[in-house]
């Protein structure tokens, strides 16, 4: 069968390949974002206190995540982690680290700000009324920040997904790097094989991505 070059998706195991590519995507993003919500959550609630020295602290971590590409974490982490201290961590275990770290980092900052952005009178009015301070974030602050932070968390989400191609750097076979092997291997037989085969890697992203994004739409128009 001859369609434009289609039919490379189905010869031999390369469906079944890059389904299995896919997996290793999803297994890492789930994991990665899944620790992210949580440790950005706790490291936001301590940004938006009123100790500086723990604001300092988490301020020092959000800056130092930002300025440094999240390659070189990848490179440090794998590379020269094995070098410096003899571990021996593997390339997926290695992502997920680097991807927890950033996504909590972004994630952190996402909360601080939606905490913050709720007016002081809220709090006060709360510990006027006898509230403690878990009773606070539990009926008063967690509630109206979750709304603000629900866009732009989803938006993280989905940024984690499509940032994990980049450990196909550190020898993790993933689904592009799964991808770019069926393309050099086919690159004399099948001319169309990089489109093809990209545009499949594509719509698998967007099946993913997608309803995510969609169900953040729509929960926030059930909320307002």
């Amino acid at each position: 069968m001859q369609l434009l070059g289609i039919e490379i998706l189905f010869e031999g195991m390369n469906m079944q390949r890059l389904l299995g590519g896919l997996w290793v995507t999803v297994r890492i993003a789930v994991i990665s974002v899944a620790l992210s919500m949580l440790f950005g959550s706790l490291i936001g609630i301590f940004a938006s206190s009123k100790n500086r020295a723990l604001k300092t602290v988490c301020k020092l971590y959000l800056e130092c995540v930002r300025i440094i590409p999240l390659i070189v974490w990848l490179f440090v982490f794998y590379y020269g982690a094995a070098k410096a201290f003899g571990v021996a961590w593997s390339g997926e275990l290695t992502g997920i680290i680097v991807f927890t770290i950033w996504g909590s980092a972004e994630m952190s900052d996402l909360v601080r700000a939606a905490i913050t952005s709720l007016p002081p009178h809220q709090r006060q009015s709360a510990l006027a009324l006898g509230l403690n301070r878990y009773q606070l974030y539990a009926y008063i602050i967690a509630p109206q920040a979750l709304r603000r932070l629900m866009p732009s968390a989803i938006n993280l989400v989905t940024r984690m997904i499509k940032t994990t191609p980049l450990v196909a750097l550190i020898t993790v076979v993933e689904v592009l790097k799964i991808g770019q092997q069926i393309i050099e291997y086919n690159v004399l037989t099948n001319p169309h094989a990089a489109f093809w085969i990209y545009g499949f890697v594509f719509f698998l992203y967007f099946i993913i991505c997608y309803p995510i994004s969609f169900a953040s739409k729509r929960l926030e128009e059930k909320w307002q």
